[in-house]
């Protein structure tokens, strides 16, 4: 999945935009009550990386 794909999905099921960083931007989730960082890099976001972001998100 590339990193528009999942800001997407991340923004379709309410999770918030917090802050830039320098390589990523950092998400929030009010289902798990999370930060997570999100990489900027338009390039496919690998498997364990894109799981563990929904994870943390409250997706998966």
């Amino acid at each position: 999945m590339k990193t528009q794909e999942l800001l997407k999905l991340l923004k379709k099921n309410g999770i918030k935009f917090k802050e830039h960083g320098a390589r990523h931007d950092m998400y929030y989730s009010p289902i798990t009550g999370k930060s997570f960082p999100v990489p900027r890099h338009k390039a496919e976001i690998p498997n364990g990386t894109l799981n563990s972001i929904l994870k943390d998100a409250g997706l998966k």
